[in-house]
């Protein structure tokens, strides 16, 4: 049994549902009747070892789609490739064992990525890599009930909802673009999930035998209509040996800052090229992509605490990748930041009201809201399940709205890097209006349908080579009732009087976070904020302050939201869940709560270095 977190350092949420994973046994043996061989080259059927479900297959196997001919489709070697294996798969296992076949999906993932880093004005590394991911959704059963049906127990131990159970996911797959190779790759993982499935629909069926009638007995799996849709292929080159020098001009501003003790300047590119086929004849080969620069610097302070920042500049092609001078710009504030962090007083537990800045704003929403209306785990009976049965009831102010909007690639001039043109089970990506006017109205659905829920919303996404489940795209705040930032301010110190409090917060950034939505463990969340300042109620000068997180649950939360100001941005990052990492973007904007929480965060015990930098020993 293992925890599964989502933790990760730079420019993500690491939202947590905590899911206990099981490692399933497998049953070895098969019965004859679906333990069918393909013989080895030179020998008979007799000699062939009884491992596989259909012959290993040849190029010449299968034929195209019916209407292919006549409709502009994806044409590419690997999709014809991919196809010709499916519908054989199709034909050939649907009845060859007890539990038919009734759908089947592949999906391959061409991912090359560029990374490059400088540190104190040296390239640190430059490389590149390719690969191919592929997963395969195979069900046996029927639309009711099929092999991804969770397992219930006494402590929850089952994977969540379609996570693992007849699929395959992960695998390497072929480089190159010769059939046999694709179709045989194709052919292994597709039995290897046909059996798992097998093994896993006898146990569903008796685990529905010996436990209570389930709280939501929908579906296990939802009708979709038939997608086809072609992209050209598109390749990101930049210029390696320019982007080489401005790393190291970058990176050697860290060395004019002798408290730093680890920084560096980072550009990521990655791309991805998606084909997808499945039973109900959809058909997708399209493209998806990510260029970044950040920069990331670290000090010690006296006390033994270690203070990180970081920031970033998303873009969307090459072109709009920034400046010299941008990049430079950003180091330097970014170093004097960490600088100040540094040597800014601790802070201590602490209650009361506060301002979540705009980007901060977005992640308290993604953390708290975000993954609780995430539609399968409104019937996972392993979760918390918050929002469930909260269908059009006020659960925030009324001046308050929420949706999430993937078919959005930008907010004003701001990249969302959340955006898609179609989910990751092939389902077109969908506006949902999560929140209106403080009203919950919906969820965010992939194809595991839900009570009052039938149909996907395309929010079903995933890691290239995971199974996809309901996640966030970009989710957007609105509020009506906004002022100005100075009046939010002045907002906050009047709050701090009325309750008494030496002082409000400010929170300006937050890192990441996670959030506890399984129901063995208290439902709650932790916010890491990078910055956070006091703001005195008696006018003294604000004060920086290091070392704590947020704290608190998400329906007291919600309601505690008093203002918005008449400001927004967004937070783009990395998101954790069942399914893999997944970018996100939030946008908010800053708001005022009457009451937030601050826990000391942990401390390390060592002591800053001795000796200074040898760049800057000396001056």
């Amino acid at each position: 049994m293992e925890l599964r977190k989502r933790t990760v350092r730079r420019f993500v949420c690491r939202s947590v549902s905590l899911a206990l994973l099981s490692n399933v046994m497998l049953l070895s043996v098969f019965p004859a009747a679906y333990a069918q061989s393909a013989p080895s080259q030179g020998s008979d059927k007799s000699a062939a070892a009884a491992t596989k479900e259909t012959a290993a297959p040849k190029a010449s196997d299968g034929v195209a789609s019916a209407d292919s001919a006549s409709k502009k489709e994806p044409d590419s070697a690997v999709i014809k490739a991919m196809q010709a294996e499916l519908e054989r798969s199709m034909a050939k296992l649907k009845h060859a064992a007890a539990a038919p076949l009734y759908f089947l999906s592949y999906s391959v993932y061409d991912v090359k990525n560029i990374s490059m880093m400088g540190s104190y004005g040296a390239l640190a590394y430059d490389q590149d890599d390719r690969s191919r991911r592929l997963y395969v959704e195979l069900r046996v059963g029927d639309k009711k009930l099929d092999n991804t049906h969770q397992l219930r127990a006494h402590l929850q131990a089952s994977p969540p909802l379609a996570f693992g159970h007849g699929s395959y996911g992960g695998g390497s797959f072929p480089l190159e673009d010769d059939a046999d190779a694709i179709r045989t790759r194709l052919w292994d993982a597709t039995d290897s999930a046909f059996k798992r499935a097998q093994v896993d629909y006898m146990k569903v069926k008796t685990n529905k035998d010996v436990r209570v009638e389930e709280e939501d007995a929908s579906d296990d799996f939802s009708e979709a209509t038939k997608q086809v849709h072609f992209e050209p292929p598109i390749n990101v080159d930049i210029d390696r040996k320019a982007w080489a020098d401005r790393l190291r001009k970058s990176s050697a501003i860290f060395k004019e800052y002798g408290e730093i003790n680890d920084s560096s300047v980072n550009l990521s590119i990655e791309q991805a090229r998606r084909y997808m086929v499945n039973s109900d004849g959809s058909m997708l080969e399209d493209n998806m992509k990510s260029l970044r620069i950040t920069a990331e610097a670290s000090a010690i302070a006296k006390d033994g605490m270690v203070v990180r920042l970081f920031d970033g500049i998303e873009a969307t092609k090459p072109e709009e990748l920034p400046s010299q001078e941008t990049i430079d710009a950003m180091v330097r504030k970014l170093a004097k930041a960490v600088v100040d962090l540094r040597n800014a007083p601790p802070a201590q537990p602490f209650v009361g009201p506060a301002i979540l800045n705009s980007k901060a704003a977005g992640v308290f929403f993604h953390e708290v809201l975000g993954h609780r209306v995430e539609g399968h785990r409104q019937k996972d009976e392993s979760e918390g399940r918050t929002f469930a049965q909260k269908v059009g009831e006020q659960i925030m102010p009324p001046f308050m709205f929420v949706y999430d909007d993937p078919t959005r690639d930008t907010m004003g001039e701001k990249p969302l890097v959340g955006n898609y043109k179609f989910d990751d089970e092939g389902v077109p990506a969908q506006r949902v209006q999560l929140v209106d006017k403080g009203v919950l109205r919906g969820f965010l659905m992939g194809r595991s349908p839900i009570r009052n829920f039938a149909a996907s919303n395309g929010h079903g996404r995933c890691t290239p080579g995971s199974a996809p489940v309901a996640r966030q795209g970009n989710l957007i705040v609105d509020s009506s009732k906004r002022v100005p930032y100075a009046k939010l301010r002045a907002m906050l110190i009047q709050e701090a009087k009325a309750q008494h409090k030496p002082y409000g917060l400010v929170i300006d950034e937050i890192s990441g976070g996670f959030t506890i939505t399984q129901n063995y463990m208290p439902q709650s969340y932790s916010l890491l904020p990078l910055r956070v300042t006091r703001v005195y109620a008696d006018g003294r000068p604000d004060e920086l302050t290091r070392g704590v997180n947020i704290v608190g649950t998400p329906l007291s939360s919600l309601e505690r939201i008093l203002c918005a100001a008449k400001d927004d941005d967004t937070f783009n990052g990395r998101c954790g869940a069942e399914s893999g990492w997944v970018p996100v973007s939030a946008t908010s904007p800053s708001l005022l709560v009457k009451t937030i929480e601050l826990e000391k965060e942990y401390k390390q015990q060592d002591q800053p270095p001795i000796l200074p930098p040898p760049a800057i020993e000396g001056r």
